[in-house]
């Protein structure tokens, strides 16, 4: 499956104007039934966390997080049961999850006269039975199980996928009959930052030595292949030395240039499931 540049700006700027939901994604897929569903979801994910990104700031100023905080008090007194801070997060374009947390850390503060600490907060989003609110407990949950992009739910979900095509690579890797090292057996030897798999034996490819491999079960757009050179790939260069493919299991870039800058190709994108 190829997926031009061009298709991946039209599918882009087709998620411009629509909000994160399950709803959404259905459109998305009708809108573009020859792309995968995964390749879909992991586009719509990584451009709506970087509408999130942009727009952070003006929700946590502590006029929005008042304001925010009267408007679900008085929605919930009208009605308890409606799901009101979930339609309050989409009538202000902002990700469940994340209002979810400001309402309920600033619920806490008024309570216990003091900022909640970030495990405390992160437990109770993990398990809503832990807020001492029922009406608060089960708004709360309504925003995480309908988070697509954000949320302990999809962080879950997210550490799955990666991890099942670590399984998968390693499958591949031991079905060509090549030597590895995996994570675990690198930081056994004092390895602190290291790739998914080191090869023992390095192997040719389309013209390129490979020592090492970097599996990424996500989108691979110009933006986060920055970003894991920048957090990741770097690192992994200069203290090992080696060139190497990155992975990306939904779709990606056709190809990074192994040289010592790593730039991305711009004339398209490939998928693969």
């Amino acid at each position: 499956m190829i997926l031009t540049k061009a298709q991946y700006e039209e599918i882009a700027q087709c998620l411009v104007a629509v909000p994160p939901t399950r709803q959404s994604l259905r459109k998305l897929k009708q809108r573009f039934p020859s792309q995968s569903q995964s390749t879909l979801l992991s586009i719509f994910s990584q451009e709506y966390q970087k509408h999130i990104k942009r727009t952070h700031a003006k929700h946590h100023t502590v006029e929005a997080i008042e304001t925010y905080y009267q408007r679900y008090m008085s929605g919930v007194m009208k009605d308890g049961t409606a799901p009101v801070l979930l339609e309050l997060a989409n009538e202000v374009d902002y990700a469940p999850s994340l209002m979810a947390r400001i309402i309920l850390e600033r619920f806490l503060q008024e309570r216990e006269e003091s900022p909640p600490s970030k495990s405390v907060i992160n437990s109770m989003l993990r398990d809503p039975s832990q807020i001492p609110d029922g009406v608060l407990a089960n708004q709360v949950y309504q925003c995480i199980v309908n988070d697509c992009c954000y949320g302990p739910l999809v962080g879950c979900i997210k550490h799955a996928i990666g991890h099942e095509h670590e399984v998968l690579l390693r499958d591949l890797l031991l079905e060509r009959n090549l030597s590895f090292l995996d994570e675990d057996q690198l930081r056994a030897k004092g390895y602190d930052k290291t790739p998914d798999f080191i090869l023992e034996v390095p192997i040719a490819l389309e013209g390129h030595i490979i020592h090492w491999i970097e599996s990424k079960a996500s989108f691979g757009d110009e933006c986060s292949h920055q970003a894991y050179l920048h957090d990741q790939f770097w690192s992994y260069w200069n203290r090992l030395d080696m060139n190497f493919p990155v992975t990306c299991h939904h779709a990606s870039f056709n190809s990074l240039s192994v040289g010592r800058w790593m730039k991305l190709k711009h004339n398209s994108i490939s998928g693969h499931r």
